[in-house]
């Protein structure tokens, strides 16, 4: 059974393993006190959001978003990290995390959910292009 829900204390680690693995798939390594800070804000659920996906209990799917003002519509839901374990794909649990975080983003008033992928993405995007809507932006970045 798949349920999705707030991380727990008890999730640290297994959610640990899961964010390797996600910045490993863009090609990131990061240290300890990343996570340790990252892991805290989650925990405080002010700025930045976390929900996880469990199959018979054991996290197998983490997703990360955070809410920003826009200048042309209600605030906007930034979906910034999506990932589930290469064992639990094709099962279900992406979908539930978007399902779950467009919950939340409506609950709060949000215009709108959108996230942004590796155009060579290729099996997430399958998913992605059944539940949103490609509008063609192009994302450019400066790193500081």
């Amino acid at each position: 059974m798949l349920t999705i829900g707030p991380l727990t204390s008890t999730d640290r680690d297994a959610w640990q393993r899961l964010f390797v693995g996600y910045n490993e798939f863009y090609g990131r390594t990061m240290p300890d006190e990343f996570f340790d800070q990252a892991w805290t804000r989650f925990q405080q659920d002010v700025e930045v959001h976390a929900l996880g996906a469990r199959l018979e209990g054991q996290l197998v799917g983490i997703t990360h978003f955070l809410t920003h003002a826009s200048t042309t519509a209600p605030d906007s839901c930034y979906l910034q990290d999506l990932f589930t374990a290469p064992e639990a794909r094709g099962q279900g649990a992406a979908r539930a995390l978007i399902a779950a975080v467009t919950d939340w983003a409506r609950e709060q008033g949000c215009g709108r959910v959108y996230w942004a992928t590796h155009e060579s993405n290729t099996t997430a995007r399958r998913l992605y292009d059944q539940v949103a809507e490609n509008r063609g932006f192009i994302l450019y970045t400066i790193p500081l």
